[in-house]
């Protein structure tokens, strides 16, 4: 099998996706914006061929070099995972007539309004969503639905510019900032406990389910930089919580048209203990939940992606033997890092159920924590008790610290 697989490169778990396809017998053909000497080393082995582009975001553009490097050859599958190329992936589907989502449904996947009135139809509780073009749509949408309320880009990735808007005042400055958008999705904010639901699918079917939790929220850990945020996987999703949201993804997967694919939705788990859903996107999770699910369960998703997409019947995914936890550390002060504290400590407390250590070292030049959720490195825990995975998760966050001058 021929695959066709955007972007190789970026983010970095997008090479280890494409070590899972060759592992699982395709022939993988990458196309992106970077030399191939630079792809990660994992990507370089994957590949038997690789085309470099100019202007990776420009479709237009990546199609015609596309088609030309094609030459009149079909591939079986085309392939996506990076959230800006998913559009893409579908276009060249449906050019090329291959199976996998064709753009209306990939659109269910990536316009968020468009996403909400499609799960809405289908009599499932979305949050109130006003789609605006341009700053007077964007005021009126506020006005309308009042506040608190959450501002985003229509097609935004992940919680990246993402605000939340308690005072119609702070409206202007928000927009300020969400001025190099075309399209805003205005919506109604919801209280409760932020939760995801991750799948792997095939032709729409879930063969492997995830739940993990925020700590705090995604927008909470973005916007105060002295946060360490965690994520934490469920070991035992048979849990009563976690049921609703569940069967909830269960069903936004039916109304959106799922194929084959990994997919990642956030859901919201109120005081009631309804679940309520906030988006989903057909890609995997970022911030390293990929390796986290990995951990939680001793498997390789990668793989198991790999042998959906070929067709191969996807070797069984062991029941969770761990709950796993990643915790972010973003260093104090700024330029490269100086020094530590308290990781000898929690080591000799913890060791043996840290999974990975994954920290900057020394000299290293600090990341900007605004733009990349990953920070300046992290710790992965894991444990058969959620709760000591969860007490060990609050000890890295409030006792581990990084330096930087």
């Amino acid at each position: 099998m021929d695959v066709l697989y955007l972007n190789p490169s970026f983010p970095p778990e997008m090479a280890e996706f494409a070590r899972g396809l060759r592992q699982a017998g395709a022939r993988v053909w990458g196309v992106g914006d970077g030399a191939f000497g630079s792809l990660p080393t994992a990507a370089q082995g994957a590949l038997a061929g690789y085309l470099r582009v100019p202007r990776l975001l420009d479709e237009d553009d990546v199609e015609r070099h596309i088609l030309k490097w094609l030459g009149g050859r079909r591939p079986d599958r085309v392939e996506c995972l990076w959230e800006p190329l998913v559009l893409l992936a579908a276009r060249l589907r449906e050019r090329l007539g291959l199976p996998g989502l064709g753009v209306q449904a990939t659109v269910g996947f990536r316009d968020k309004p468009e996403m909400r009135a499609r799960v809405a139809a289908a009599g499932l509780r979305v949050p109130l969503t006003l789609r605006a073009v341009g700053r007077a749509q964007a005021e009126a949408a506020a006005a309308q639905l009042g506040v608190p309320l959450i501002l985003k880009p229509v097609q935004g990735a992940g919680s990246a510019d993402t605000f939340r808007v308690d005072d119609l005042a702070q409206l202007p400055a928000v927009l300020d900032r969400l001025g190099h958008h075309a399209e805003l999705s205005v919506e109604e904010f919801i209280v409760g406990e932020e939760l995801t639901y991750e799948t792997l699918c095939v032709d729409g079917q879930p063969v492997y389910e995830s739940v993990c939790r925020y700590r705090p929220s995604a927008l909470v850990a973005r916007q105060n930089e002295w946060i360490s945020p965690i994520i934490q996987s469920e070991r035992d999703l048979s849990a009563p919580d976690l049921q609703g949201g569940i069967a909830l993804g269960r069903k936004v997967l039916a109304a959106l048209g799922m194929g084959t694919g990994i997919t990642h939705m956030e859901w919201f788990l109120n005081s009631r203990g309804e679940a309520i859903f906030g988006e989903i996107a057909c890609r995997p999770p970022g911030a390293n939940m990929v390796d986290l699910m990995n951990y939680t369960g001793d498997i390789d998703l990668y793989a198991a992606y790999g042998e959906a997409v070929v067709g191969r019947p996807v070797r069984p995914l062991r029941a969770r033997p761990y709950s796993a936890a990643i915790v972010f550390k973003r260093a104090q002060g700024q330029g490269k890092i100086v020094g530590y504290s308290g990781l000898d400590e929690f080591l000799r407390k913890y060791g043996e159920h840290v999974a990975r250590l994954d920290l900057l070292p020394v000299g290293a030049a600090r990341r900007d924590w605004t733009q990349t959720f990953l920070s300046d490195g992290n710790l992965v825990l894991r444990h058969p008790d959620a709760a000591f995975t969860r007490q060990m998760a609050d000890a890295a966050a409030a006792t581990i610290a990084l330096y930087a001058r």
